[in-house]
């Protein structure tokens, strides 16, 4: 469904992505991760035909964009990361004139909202206007809108920044169901548990760069030990001096908290026991422990 190679683009003397290579198979679930400033806005307004690339070469959809964009644009679904929603109309309506910019037939259109609403959980919302929809509403609407042409492919701009649990994970339930159904999807997100959830594959991204690819589970097994400790209260430091070598194969200490990585956790959790001072949280290791890794810890503006 999408095909990415050696792409690049700079902004002045700024190189924003560095020859980048992805390829998105068709039914996946396809995650574009990063910090802030590490080139995912770029990468997806380059494949949408927004932006043209300096180099490289862009196939969605079956189509070379952004030769192409239009057509391939017209194979598309996409949920900005800001709702868009038009105020003046009505939940239905918002449906209606979404589905009339792709040419769409008003009984065509007509046929499918029923399912959208539905889809969305909007059925007994669909004759409010925008104003009077709560936040995970207006970003349940915003997804069943970038449906209503039936797209071959889905992109989503960090889909549920913004929302309460609940929301998000009505969010969740209905792009597992899109998955399920055989919809191409890539998804950015700033949400590692996320993109644990819901991905098949990812690429993590950082300074214009690739720096990871594959499964979840596989680059958490391939890139950190599989349980962290985390230790932190009074006489951490003295702690931390005296134990962290020789207790952790790998440990790091940000702030006022020590991460312990180690593949078991057993004598660093006995040794904390004659520690009375201290507390601590075990757990296992996480795809946000392998992007903090990979990306560092300090903060992007």
């Amino acid at each position: 469904m999408l095909k990415v190679r050696g792409l690049t683009k700079k902004y002045g003397d700024t190189e924003v992505l560095r020859g980048l290579d992805l390829t998105v198979r068709r039914g996946e679930c396809f995650g574009l991760l990063g910090p802030n400033g590490a080139g995912k806005t770029t990468t997806l307004r380059l494949l949408l035909g927004l932006i043209e690339p300096d180099s490289g070469s862009i196939e969605l959809a079956g189509f070379s964009v952004p030769k192409h964009a239009r057509e391939a644009r017209m194979k598309v679904g996409v949920v900005p990361q800001m709702d868009n929603l038009d105020p003046d109309f009505s939940v239905r309506e918002n449906l209606f004139a979404y589905g009339r910019y792709f040419g769409m037939e008003k009984s065509a259109i007509a046929a499918r909202v029923p399912h959208l609403l539905e889809f969305a959980g909007l059925a007994h919302k669909a004759d409010a206007k925008i104003t009077q929809l709560s936040g995970g509403m207006k970003r349940r609407l915003t997804l069943a809108r970038a449906l209503v042409h039936d797209p071959d492919i889905l992109f989503l701009d960090e889909p549920t920044t913004g929302l309460d649990p609940q929301a998000r994970h009505l969010i969740w339930q209905g792009l597992r169901q899109l998955i399920a159904d055989g919809k191409t999807i890539v998804l950015t997100t700033h949400f590692m548990d996320e993109a644990e959830r819901l991905t098949d594959r990812l690429a993590i991204l950082d300074h214009g760069c690739l720096v990871a690819e594959g499964a979840p589970r596989a680059l958490i097994e391939s890139h950190i030990e599989p349980v962290v400790v985390e230790v932190f209260g009074e006489g951490l430091a003295d702690w931390t001096r005296n134990h962290a070598a020789s207790l952790c194969q790998r440990f790091e200490t940000v702030g006022e908290t020590l991460f312990c990585y180690n593949s078991n956790a057993d004598t660093v959790i006995e040794a904390l026991k004659h520690a009375p001072t201290l507390r601590y949280l075990h757990r296992p290791s996480s795809l946000e422990d392998v992007f903090l890794k990979l990306t560092g810890r300090d903060l992007r503006d």
